[in-house]
């Protein structure tokens, strides 16, 4: 009953009372965004979503603009604090997960749930071995079981098996300790880049960031 009913009341619920907190980041982040690299504030990236639908996850822009697609060995994003693509506002608002506020849209949309599966890039649908496509049974969330507790620190694959894990015993409890978990993290600022480890492993996965 969590899992097909009440999960998706909580998020609405939780979305609509957050609303208006972060309306009052993006009129904060969003002239800063703009004012240091002329162009738009956001970031809409294609995501694979519940059962396989293609959504625009929102994020605000962390990037300048027209900045190389750069991938790590394993094919994974490059994601490293000195990362020359980024903006001076970027790099703060990566730190602090900043940058994902704007997926409050998307769980009101019905695209994502707060707690769920990190996303994938689209064209990691072809990647997914055995199991693998178990992670779009349900909608990706803004964090997760990953999230909260690896981050960037272990490889793409071992990711996957983790949502599988996550789905198999998704309950009330589980996404209680996830959440807390998660910000506990956000605030300690803990494994936001991805590790040398982590991006070798995996030759052929890829990641989303």
């Amino acid at each position: 009953m969590y899992k097909n009913f009440f999960k998706r009341v909580f998020d609405l619920i939780l979305a609509i009372i957050a609303l208006p907190f972060w309306l009052l980041i993006l009129i904060i982040i969003g002239p800063i965004i703009y004012v240091q690299d002329k162009g738009s504030i956001f970031y809409n990236a294609p995501r694979l979503g519940k059962n396989g639908k293609v959504f625009k996850m929102y994020k605000f822009r962390s990037m300048k603009m027209n900045a190389p697609d750069l991938r790590n060995e394993d094919g994974s994003t490059f994601n490293a604090e000195d990362d020359p693509r980024l903006t001076n506002i970027g790099k703060f608002i990566r730190k602090t997960s900043l940058d994902e506020t704007p997926q409050l849209l998307n769980i009101i949309k019905g695209d994502m749930s707060i707690i769920g599966p990190r996303p994938d890039l689209p064209e990691h649908l072809e990647m997914y071995e055995g199991n693998e496509k178990r992670k779009l049974e349900i909608r990706p969330g803004v964090t997760g079981y990953n999230q909260a507790y690896f981050r960037n620190t272990i490889p793409w694959k071992e990711r996957i098996q983790n949502d599988i894990y996550y789905i198999e015993y998704l309950s009330w409890w589980l996404d209680i300790k996830i959440f807390f978990k998660t910000a506990i993290s956000v605030l300690k600022r803990e494994d936001v880049y991805a590790t040398e480890k982590s991006t070798r492993s995996n030759k052929n996965s890829g990641v989303e960031m």
